[in-house]
């Protein structure tokens, strides 16, 4: 009980945490910190001290590996320069700067100063995710920002443990070089074999559960050994996890990739969220220790709060000078912008990883070690509190926010669209096999009407019509048929009237199937407060015939709606307008789809959004916004 316990009140204090947070709109790091802390003063909780061992050990492959499998190989290859310059120069800036001010500032050498730098370096991904994604901001600053997190670690600890070493022993800058080029050759080698040895074994293995199990051990099967030949087990970890989840639509089965996300989803939320209320709940013992010290908790506290200014200067006005240098020079094709710098710049909070460095400092080789550990608290909540309540105004005031809910929607019509194209070309060709030959009409007009209504599904999403489209119409009915047929499925399990197995076979299909039934997104804002909808692709030269509508565009024939349904006296969805002669006519959700018939019937092959704020158009030749 003395062990079962304390895990159990830790899970439940962090999910009610996690919910609390949930319901008042705070960040959850944030407030499970602030709760870890009031608690660390509450009688009978006792002395808490999470061993360092146990954090980079136990939680952080876990967590690395969670974020990583998301993480798009794409997006990273894109701002690969963004996320050099942050995870390893701005680290390594940040380390240097802070251990020249501890080295003046403090009575320790500067081995035991660039090792507090090491410390408080590297800002943590879930901090600062957590609150990015909560108060809204671009994509693209996101996943830089996650980027950036992934690799730092690696080269904090580095620096953490070069200097731990010249705390004991001598150092050159050469041994420092071979150090940090063994632990990244080293961790992306074991990365790759790490991930080489797990697609195999997947590939191989069908059955869900086993593929699921499998992805629990994946961490530590490249950590352990990167660790074992003193590389970056962080690295190794990143690699492998980065290529899994790449590869991952080729190597495992539908099933094992669903459950997968499930069961790393609930993973990744307790262990991200219980780090932060173990940091809090520690902070009663580290202050005990600081009173206790020769330096004492006023000068201490005096220490940890220039350390805590060093660190939050440093970082925007590094991100903002590479941004404008990156522009200036032009070596980076895509740098961030000065806007993106400053709010990027400030999103630097730090977590679990600093704290648990600290702890890695020797007893007896770390002078005044109870004051370093003592400002690594400081640094952590201090930035946690001042960066994470104030992140969105900076956001505001720099005019950034996430991206409109509208492109989304009309980037996945374009998606949506284009796959079910090819499984229609697909199905064509299935049609050709002399056993499928003879597939009776109905089925393939089935088959038909299901790519169909995913479709419209996703542009019915567009638009200001209040009018539920046809695709949410079947949603809905479709909802409460399934509701009815589970509640008689459950009358017949709860009278005994089928064997178990069959009735849970029969609801784990009904759950399937309703879960597959997409909701659509809620705007932001409504069409009149937002701004016009462009297509998330270039604005211009899509295709020949876009450029074309794009030099010239018709007027409207009818300002009244589609004029087919108007003279048929049928209602219509959204609006479309042809860009070469102006014919207004109806979305494919609606009963007509009007806008289409007009296409085949004159070949025009551009058609415009004639919703209020849409400027978006579409080809139907090259199925091409533009």
């Amino acid at each position: 009980m003395h062990v079962a316990l304390p895990i159990v009140l830790l899970v439940a204090t962090t999910i009610l945490g996690s919910l609390v947070a949930r319901r008042v709109g705070l960040s959850g790091p944030l407030l499970l910190t602030a709760v870890g802390v009031a608690l660390s003063y509450a009688p009978g909780v006792g002395e808490v001290h999470l061993d360092s061992e146990v954090v980079l050990l136990g939680f952080l492959p876990p967590l690395l590996y969670a974020t990583a499998l998301r993480i798009s190989l794409v997006d990273l290859r894109r701002d690969v320069y963004q996320i050099i310059q942050l995870s390893v120069l701005l680290v390594l800036f940040t380390a240097i700067v802070v251990g020249l001010v501890s080295w003046w500032l403090m009575p320790i050498g500067f081995a035991a100063a660039l090792a507090l730098g090491g410390v408080v370096a590297p800002p943590d991904a879930v901090a600062a995710t957590a609150v990015a994604r909560r108060i809204g901001l671009p994509r693209r600053l996101v996943a830089v920002l996650e980027g950036e997190s992934l690799f730092n670690d690696a080269t904090a600890l580095v620096t953490v443990s070069t200097a731990t070493l010249a705390l004991q022993q001598s150092v050159t800058p050469l041994s420092v070089g071979v150090d940090f080029l063994v632990a990244t050759v080293g961790g992306i080698a074991i990365g790759v074999v790490a991930f080489l040895v797990m697609a195999f074994i997947q590939k191989h293995v069908k059955d869900t559960p086993t593929s699921v199990a499998l992805s629990f051990i994946s961490p530590w099967v490249a950590f352990l050994p990167a660790e074992e030949i003193h590389s970056s087990g962080v690295i190794a970890v990143v690699v492998m996890a980065v290529l899994l989840g790449y590869k991952a639509p080729y190597i495992q089965t539908p099933q094992a990739r669903v459950s997968e996300r499930m069961n790393w989803d609930s993973v990744q939320f307790i262990l991200e969220n219980m780090v932060f209320l173990l940091i809090g709940l520690q902070a009663a013992t580290i202050i005990t220790d600081v009173i206790e010290s020769d330096i004492g908790l006023a000068r201490t506290s005096a220490y940890a709060l220039t350390v805590l200014a060093t660190v939050m200067f440093i970082r925007p006005v590094f991100i903002i000078f590479a941004a404008w240098l990156g522009r200036v020079a032009r070596w980076d094709s895509r740098p961030l912008s000065l806007r993106e710098g400053a709010v990027a710049g400030w999103a630097g909070m730090r977590g679990v990883v600093t704290l648990a460095a600290a702890f890695l400092l020797p007893e007896g080789a770390t002078p005044h070690r109870e004051t370093l550990i003592f400002i690594a608290l400081t640094v952590t909540i201090g930035t946690l509190v001042l960066q994470g309540f104030t992140l969105g105004t900076v956001a505001k005031a720099m005019k950034l926010h996430a991206p409109d809910p509208r492109e989304d929607a009309l980037a996945a019509a374009q998606v949506v669209q284009a796959s079910i194209d090819a499984g229609e070309v697909a199905m064509r060709k299935a049609l050709e096999d002399p056993r499928l030959a003879d597939t009776p009409e109905p089925i393939v007009k089935s088959l038909e009407k299901q790519g169909m209504r995913r479709a419209n599904l996703m542009w019915e999403r567009l638009g200001s019509s209040d009018v539920l489209g046809p695709t949410q119409q079947y949603r809905e009915i479709r909802q409460q048929m399934l509701a009815a047929e589970r509640n008689k499925v459950l009358e017949m399990r709860d009278h005994g009237l089928v064997d178990h197995e069959v009735i849970d076979n029969i609801l784990y299909q009904l759950d399937i199937e309703e879960s597959m039934i997409l909701t659509a997104d809620d705007r932001d804002a409504a069409p009149g407060e937002a701004k016009p909808l462009l297509t998330p692709e270039a604005r211009r030269g899509g295709c020949e015939h876009l450029v074309e509508a794009d030099n010239s565009c018709a007027a409207p024939q009818s300002h009244e709606g589609c004029q087919a349904c108007l003279e048929e006296g049928m209602a219509w969805l959204h609006l479309r307008m042809c860009t070469a002669c102006g014919f207004v006519g109806c979305c494919d959700s609606s009963p007509g789809a009007h806008a289409s018939a007009h296409y085949r019937e004159t070949g025009h092959p551009v058609m415009r959004s004639l919703e209020p704020g849409e400027e978006w158009r579409w080809c139907f030749v090259d199925n091409l916004p533009g």
